[in-house]
């Protein structure tokens, strides 16, 4: 049986239901079962000097757990066209979802009155948007409201996830999006943080979202209190981390304020996990005010623990090592291991932005019934121009694609084979071996394979996509430059479907030097993090060299060739995780 402790933190009712913020389990077989966040409580982190603004359908400001942290001047209803965010009430409190977000980030500790928001000294504003008509405008209107006060935005909505919608921003949307990364927060950014999506009931996918496959949102995805894949979860390859939200029948739900001053166990979905990472991020701020946009989500990626959902099948590890799952990206976020490296984080370079047009050949762009169309795009990274890359982050891929039958297409991007020149050592080495003969050895990783989009069987659509971008985090870290392979296929039918991959344009987002906590080698995991043993094999960061990234040092990394070892020796002898070509 699991038993618990009682814990005496907070003096909020409902602080011993919160199991994600602190677990009281007391059974030591049992894998850890919080955010980790109590740790940085310890220090005096909790969100205080943060604004953090909920894009919903208003929040109940006058609660008694919300109004000591509410900040009227970050709100607005987008609605009425008016300063009072108030949602408006019904007998079904429909509209309550807005004011369950706002608690799970700010509501106040130690008042006796349901639980304790993770930033519970942040303050907290709301834009009311959902309570009517959703335009364009409205939705520019909301994600671009007081950019120059608001440090985090946090929205749990998006289209229908109904398994056959491909929708996104409008204009004014997108525009709004951008000037908030390039402009807000003094221009350091304002983060954008947008639940990943509840259709997984439906086999909806997330790309098919416009809002997560923006370079811009930080999209958040959910684990169950089991550390599973919950049953509405979307998975899809612009997930980047995910957070605790309700799972099967019998798991325990999220904890917060509800309508009429009122509190609830039971709020659910990603719309519950996308606050909770607004309000780590929030702690990370506080930490460290000077971060950017881009340095949150490289933190994001950094910290992201994959032990506690290591047990899910789909785990890969990506070319720069770091582990990745498409549905649960980089892992469950860890709010002290964020906070503490925020405290001492370089920020990272100038991001550069480098586009490729695919030339297509009619021949290999054609789709059929298990006859997949395949594009190679190969690029430099755009060496040699203001543009150039060559550590990547976001990556896009921009198409168009007509076929009978959309929802049966499967749509993947694998990267190339960084690679990176011997040195005069290498030759030196090896030359004892070969007779003198000079050699040049090109050591590549092996490219990822990302799933762009799975099938959507409810999706009957013959549009096809048009202009459609799908984007991917996957590929993290990797160098840019090589022959990047689309495919697209059709493995359900039926056989007479057909179609072809029209115009194409790969985009990739990164920086020229090397991020400064890149700098020491792939990043290390701690498989033990909660005490669940590393079922995933052994990590490939404890296989590549810790100097990977540098580039000039080959003579470090393999000290080991010599003129004793035979050519099989020498092979034998290589790290298993790279590919080479000798």
């Amino acid at each position: 049986m699991v038993t618990s402790v009682v814990d005496k933190t907070f003096n909020d009712e409902l602080w011993s239901q919160q199991w994600y913020l602190r677990d009281t389990r007391t059974r030591y077989d049992l894998p850890k079962l919080d955010l980790n966040v109590i740790p940085v409580y310890d220090a005096g982190i909790s969100g205080k000097g943060v604004r953090i603004s909920i894009l919903d359908d208003g929040i109940e400001y006058t609660h008694d757990d919300l109004k000591d942290n509410y900040d009227p001047e970050i709100s607005w209803d987008c609605n009425e066209d008016d300063d009072d965010p108030l949602p408006r009430y019904e007998i079904t409190k429909s509209n309550s979802h807005g004011t369950r977000c706002a608690g799970e980030v700010a509501m106040t500790a130690n008042n006796g009155k349901c639980g304790v928001g993770i930033a519970f000294n942040a303050k907290i504003g709301g834009v009311k948007m959902l309570d009517g008509l959703v335009t364009d405008r409205i939705e520019g209107t909301a994600l671009g409201y007081a950019q120059n006060l608001v440090d985090i935005y946090s929205a749990s909505w998006g289209p229908s996830d109904d398994g056959k919608t491909v929708d996104g921003p409008g204009r004014l949307a997108r525009e709004a999006l951008e000037r908030g990364v390039t402009k807000g927060r003094g221009g350091k950014g304002c983060i954008y943080v947008w639940a990943s999506g509840n259709g997984g009931i439906k086999n909806d996918n997330c790309n098919c979202d416009g809002y997560l496959a923006s370079p811009y949102t930080i999209s958040i995805g959910s684990a169950s209190q089991k550390g599973e894949f919950p049953w509405y979860g979307e998975a899809c390859a612009s997930t980047l981390a995910v957070t605790y939200s309700s799972g099967a029948y019998k798991d325990q739900m999220i904890a917060t304020t509800d309508l009429n001053n009122g509190c609830t166990i039971k709020h659910t979905g990603t719309s519950a996990s996308a606050p909770l990472a607004a309000g780590i991020i929030a702690l990370a701020l506080e930490a460290n005010p000077n971060l950017t946009w881009r340095d949150v989500q490289h933190l994001i990626v950094w910290t992201s623990e994959l032990a506690p959902v290591a047990d899910n099948p789909g785990w890969q590890q990506n070319a720069a090592g770091l582990w990745f799952n498409n549905r649960f990206g980089f892992g469950l976020m860890n709010t002290f291991g964020l906070v503490n490296t925020a405290g001492n984080w370089t920020t990272v370079p100038k991001r550069k932005t480098c586009e490729i047009q695919a030339v297509l050949k009619k021949k290999y762009a054609k789709i059929t019934f298990d006859s997949p169309g395949k594009i190679m795009i190969p690029t430099t990274g755009c060496q040699g121009t203001q543009n150039e890359i060559r550590y990547l982050e976001h990556v896009e891929l921009r198409t168009n694609i007509n076929y009978t039958v959309r929802g049966v297409l499967q749509v993947q991007l694998t990267s190339p084979s960084g690679k990176c020149r011997g040195d005069m050592m290498f030759r030196r080495n090896l030359a004892k071996r070969w007779s003198g003969e000079f050699l040049e050895l090109t050591i590549g990783l092996r490219g990822t394979e990302v799933q762009l989009l799975t099938t959507r069987k409810l999706d009957k659509s013959d549009q096809g996509f048009v202009n459609w971008t799908f984007m991917s985090v996957m590929t993290w870290g990797e160098f840019a430059e090589g022959t990047w392979t689309m495919t697209v296929s059709d493995v359900v039918g039926p056989r007479e479907n057909y179609g072809n991959i029209g115009d194409t344009t790969l985009i990739l987002h990164g920086t020229k030097q090397l991020p400064s906590h890149m700098r020491h080698g792939p990043r290390n995991y701690n498989h033990n993090y909660n005490r669940i043993h590393n079922r995933v094999g052994t990590s490939r960061s404890q296989a590549i060299p810790v100097d990977y990234y540098d580039d000039n040092t080959l003579s470090n990394q393999f000290e080991f060739v010599n003129s004793d070892l035979s050519s099989s020796e020498f092979s034998e002898n290589l790290p298993r995780n790279i590919l080479y070509i000798y």
